[in-house]
């Protein structure tokens, strides 16, 4: 059937009532929708929320959101943020309203998300050959006709699977896929060779279920990425788009040829290399794919952000921080926190210990002498140097690093102004 009105999806978000799923919010709040405890504009710090509590900044992420449009239409850059990184209807709705062409996923249940919140273009960046989830792609496209879907084909045998697939689903429109060039040897997904790419252009005009529109990849996987070695495998990959349209391998009604690529960490480089572009018989979809601007972060994307290389084109700005409470304090050199990996991002890096509001005050003070320096389940383990003024009963507010494993700890998290008004709630489906 076609999308949910997207619309009505997020006011229906905003009718859910507030109860134990929610971790963190006033138990007091419990029986309200969240439409209604947003409406009371409660305090973060005083207002009965619990600790640990994840906040996002209202400010901060407004930037982002606005920094990001800005930059793509700078560039001339269609943009499908990957949404894999928050999983959130609202965050879609707004990056949508910020000029998206649409959103990418990873997996199928993340395009079923999208699709349940009114989402109308959709890259799938993987390759996708469950049946079970083709057969209800296939349904989705043929009910709606304006529903667009595009998907990577990076081997024969995956092309192979997603024709027999959606021969035995009965399906009328075609599967549009964009041939996935892997970023070299060693890393992630994608072909190797661009003769391997040919053969699988090959495999996919040969599959009448199927579509090809395009090429793309992920030049975060280039082997000890340099920006000389990422431009030149985006090179390889604007030359494969060029070499396939020189020997007719795009059908013949396609409109125009998808070349993307992007993750948060070379978009700059890409931006570079797609203005480069050599001419194409038809206009490019220059569809870059950068997901964790959004939210940014105090530690994996702090350093690797494009904006650090070329800082005359802005700056983004972290937008999440974890309070927590100190639990326990058994020496001058060590304090526990009431947050651990259940709370917090830590595949990449710790969280960074940033401010202090002592119990009892609302005086924020800068985190000093103090370091976050594991997590175990449900505690954090902090060193303290000498002098480091902490005590039971403090909230410590850190800032965390690589967003995407921060928002599937969290499934409704308060949006959060820079006096401490709570102003919204962000829903996320992982």
């Amino acid at each position: 059937m076609p999308a949910r009105n997207a619309t009505a999806a997020l006011e229906q978000l905003a009718d859910e009532r507030v109860d134990h799923r929610f971790k963190a919010l006033p138990p007091d709040a419990e029986g309200l929708t969240v439409r209604e405890l947003a409406a009371q504009r409660r305090n973060l710090f005083t207002g009965g929320f619990t600790t640990p509590v994840l906040a996002l900044s209202a400010e901060r992420l407004e930037h982002n959101l606005a920094l990001l449009e800005a930059y793509a239409e700078r560039h001339g850059l269609t943009f499908a943020p990957h949404g894999k990184t928050s999983m959130s209807p609202q965050l879609f709705a707004r990056q949508l309203e910020r000029g998206a062409w649409g959103i990418t996923a990873a997996v199928p249940h993340q395009v079923r998300v999208y699709r349940a919140f009114g989402i109308q273009r959709i890259m799938l960046a993987n390759e996708l050959v469950d049946a079970a989830a083709l057969r209800w792609l296939s349904a989705e496209l043929d009910a709606d006709p304006d529903f667009r879907f595009l998907c990577y084909v990076d081997s024969v045998r995956g092309a192979a699977l997603m024709q027999e697939a959606l021969a035995a689903a009965g399906a009328v429109r075609p599967v549009d896929v964009v041939v996935e060039l892997g970023a070299g040897e060693g890393a992630r997904t994608g072909a190797r060779t661009e003769r391997e790419c040919a053969e699988i252009a090959d495999a996919v005009a040969a599959a009448p279920h199927l579509r090809l529109v395009g090429v793309a990849g992920y030049e975060g996987e280039v082997p000890d990425a340099t920006p000389e070695r990422v431009r030149a495998w985006l090179h390889r990959l604007t030359s494969l788009a060029a070499d396939f349209d020189r020997a007719g391998r795009f059908p013949a009604d396609l409109a125009e040829i998808v070349v993307s690529a992007g993750g948060s960490a070379w978009f700059d480089a890409v931006a570079e290399v797609f203005a480069q572009l050599p001419p194409l018989s038809r206009p490019a979809l220059k569809l870059l794919r950068s997901g964790a601007y959004v939210t940014h972060d105090d530690g994996h994307y702090r350093h690797l952000t494009p904006f650090n290389r070329v800082p005359e084109e802005g700056a983004l700005q972290p937008a999440f921080r974890l309070w927590a409470q100190v639990v326990s304090r058994p020496s001058p050199e060590q304090a526990f926190l009431n947050a651990g990996k259940r709370d917090a991002a830590y595949d990449l890096d710790l969280p960074e210990a940033q401010v202090v509001r002592p119990a009892g005050t609302g005086e924020e003070r800068p985190a000093e002498g103090v370091e976050v320096t594991g997590l175990s389940d449900q505690h954090g383990w902090v060193r303290t140097g000498a002098g480091a003024d902490l005590e039971v009963g403090d909230w410590l507010g850190m800032g965390l690093s690589h967003p995407c494993t921060s928002f599937d700890k969290w499934q409704l998290i308060p949006v959060v102004t820079a006096d401490g008004t709570v102003t919204d709630y962000v829903r996320t489906f992982f």
